[in-house]
């Protein structure tokens, strides 16, 4: 494990923070969004009783600017779960509960930055002004966790920003995206440190600059973690031979160190991502195609409002209407990898590996709610959407399982096939059986995807995770 000093809160006294009762009307849930602003606890949005996340903590450096929720996802008509909802639809709060936060752990975020000249919609404020101290479509990653903290009663994390191939220019400054996966590992994992390697917009400038990019990524990524998250997908068709074999290389080289590699599968259905302008193929993505990657879908999560209870999830596919982001779970099956020794005997498989091995929500109509302060002048909630936002999910379960187990497990996906055809697969998991992953793109794009389908399917692998039984399971 890499170690590391979490920051403590002033109490850790249990009960020390307690949770409000439950807003039982939408009005009162509405009233309840709007008093956040004054730091007042409503359902849902304090974390409980474990001890690593009783009151916000400030990182040095940094402000925890009040954030404007007049028209976020925590007022109608779009919904989200506060942190607390989530960990309770997704089993992690037992966890947190007994102490299983994450603590020793490290996750490193890897994503591509935005194409050059192009911001992202949610780092305009509501008054419209632009990101001030960074460069165009960028927020400050310091100030947008802080606010996270402040705003959900959770203990600051210790963050690094690896700045070796973006500059120093973008000392803290991060895309919208960036953001998303950090707050939604934190708030999963709350006591795993966070690391984040920071990308310039060039690699997002062509398929040549993307594929080169991710491989200059990587290796940073991979070292000096426990978890790597990689936020980057692009279709098999546009790496070469050379290349491939070069990412299986570095991938190898972490399963060696016992570093888990967790990579979203894309966000275009039957569809591999391509760089910003290029034209989709019906196909798999890298890196989430490589045998040696836990490959996550995405889902549209149903839960209580008001405890978080689980309701049910179905296939994220914005076209089908289970969603109001466009996009779907990425999957299929991939053109250069076969079917791995953990896939053998696997229904709805085929010679090919298949694409994705599990999944979570993605699908923007119930995500965490994510917080970007623009600057400190005002900003924007709004909730999680996309396989990266499942992706991250993902990597903090894994952290509360290295904790669980006090040794990074690294490899995960032959023990997450294991417990999935095992005796307690509707226990470890929820299985998604309901909608499809199809896409139909204008010319020369088509039609293409997969329907979800009880077990394993190639638009939402196994599932989701129901963490109070998987963890424990893949830490055992």
């Amino acid at each position: 494990m890499v170690a590391w000093a979490v920051r403590t809160c002033e109490s850790r006294a249990r009960g020390g923070i307690r949770a409000a009762r439950p807003a039982r009307s939408r009005k009162a849930r509405l009233l309840a969004a709007a008093l956040l602003l004054g730091g007042v606890a409503v359902a849902g949005c304090t974390s409980g009783s474990h001890p690593e996340a009783h009151a916000a903590v400030t990182p040095t450096g940094a402000a925890a600017t009040p954030v404007n929720v007049a028209g976020s996802c925590l007022s109608a008509p779009v919904s989200c779960y506060a942190p607390r909802l989530f960990q309770v639809a997704y089993g992690i709060l037992p966890l947190l509960d007994q102490g299983i936060v994450g603590r020793g752990e490290t996750v490193t975020v890897l994503l591509p930055g935005s194409p050059p000249g192009v911001a992202p919609a949610d780092n305009t404020a509501p008054n419209g002004d632009r990101v001030q101290g960074g460069p165009a479509g960028t927020t400050d990653i310091r100030a947008d966790l802080a606010a996270f903290d402040a705003e959900f009663r959770l203990a600051a994390p210790r963050i690094q920003l690896v700045t070796t191939l973006s500059g120093p220019a973008r000392q803290w400054q991060g895309t919208d995206q960036e953001v998303q996966d950090l707050e939604i590992v934190h708030a999963v994992a709350p006591g795993a440190a966070l690391r984040v390697v920071l990308m310039p917009a060039s690699a997002q400038a062509s398929a040549a600059t993307a594929t080169a990019g991710l491989l200059a990524g990587l290796p940073l990524a991979l070292s000096g973690t426990d978890v790597a998250l990689i936020d980057w997908s692009l279709g098999e068709h546009l790496f070469t031979r050379a290349q491939v074999t070069r990412l299986h290389s570095l991938l190898a080289g972490a399963q060696a160190r016992h570093v888990t590699v967790i990579a979203s599968s894309g966000d275009n259905g039957g569809f591999s991502e391509t760089p910003f302008g290029g034209t989709a193929v019906a196909e798999a993505s890298l890196p989430a195609a490589d045998p040696l990657v836990l490959a996550v879908g995405g889902t549209t999560l149903t839960a209580s409002p008001t405890t978080g209870a689980y309701t049910s999830e179905t296939t994220w596919n914005g076209q089908a209407g289970f969603s109001i982001s466009q996009g779907a779970s990425g999957g299929g099956f991939s053109h250069r990898f076969t079917r791995p020794a953990y896939q053998d005997g696997v229904p709805r498989t085929s010679a090919m590996r298949g694409v994705p091995d599990v999944a979570g929500d993605a699908g923007q109509s119930g995500g965490l709610p994510i917080l970007n302060t623009i600057g400190g002048r005002g900003g924007a909630v709004n909730p999680a959407s996309g396989t990266g936002a499942a992706a991250s999910l993902w990597a903090g379960v894994v952290a509360l399982a290295d904790q669980d187990a006090r040794h990074d497990l690294g490899f995960v996906n032959p023990a997450i096939y294991r417990i999935a055809r095992g005796s307690r697969y509707h226990q470890a998991f929820h299985d998604v059986t309901t909608g499809s992953s199809v896409q139909t793109l204008p010319y020369p794009g088509g039609t293409a995807g997969y329907a979800a389908g009880p077990g394993w399917d190639p638009a939402t692998g196994w599932g989701s995770p129901s963490a109070q039984v998987l963890v424990p399971l893949l830490a055992a």
